[in-house]
C-alpha cells in the first residue's frame, strides 16, 4: 500500500511542479505592462523558480541538503506562493485547490516517504 500511495504522490509532486512553473510565468506575464516586461518577468520568474528548486527541492539530487524540516517548510512555501499567485490573479478556486493539493503532497511525502 506504501508504494502505491508514494507512487501515486510523485506523480501529484511532479505536477505541482509544472504548476509552479506554469504560475511564474502567469504572474511575468499579468504583471507586466509592455511586450518587453511581461516576457522578461514571465522568464525571470520561471527561472528563479527552476533554480530555487533546482538547488534546494529537486527529487534525486539537489545541491545544497536542508534539514527535513526546512525542506518540507521551503517547499510548501514555494507552492503556497503559486496557489497566491494563483488566487489572486483571478483564479480562486484553483488557487485554493492547488494549496490543498501541495500541502497534502507535501505532508505525504515527509510523512510516508518517497
Amino acid at each position: 500500500m506504501k508504494s502505491v500511495v508514494t507512487g501515486a504522490n510523485a506523480g501529484l509532486a511532479f505536477a505541482l511542479e509544472l504548476g509552479l512553473l506554469a504560475a511564474l510565468c502567469h504572474w511575468g506575464v499579468r504583471t507586466g505592462r509592455t511586450t518587453l516586461t511581461k516576457t522578461v518577468l514571465a522568464a525571470g520568474a520561471t527561472i528563479a523558480g527552476i533554480v530555487v528548486w533546482a538547488v534546494f527541492l529537486a527529487a534525486g539530487g539537489h545541491t545544497v541538503h536542508l534539514p527535513e524540516v526546512a525542506e518540507a517548510l521551503l517547499k510548501s512555501a514555494v507552492f503556497l506562493v503559486a496557489a497566491g499567485i494563483l488566487a489572486t490573479g483571478g483564479r480562486r478556486r484553483l488557487g485554493i485547490g492547488f494549496a490543498v493539493a501541495a500541502l497534502v503532497s507535501v505532508v505525504i511525502e515527509y510523512t510516508v516517504g518517497t
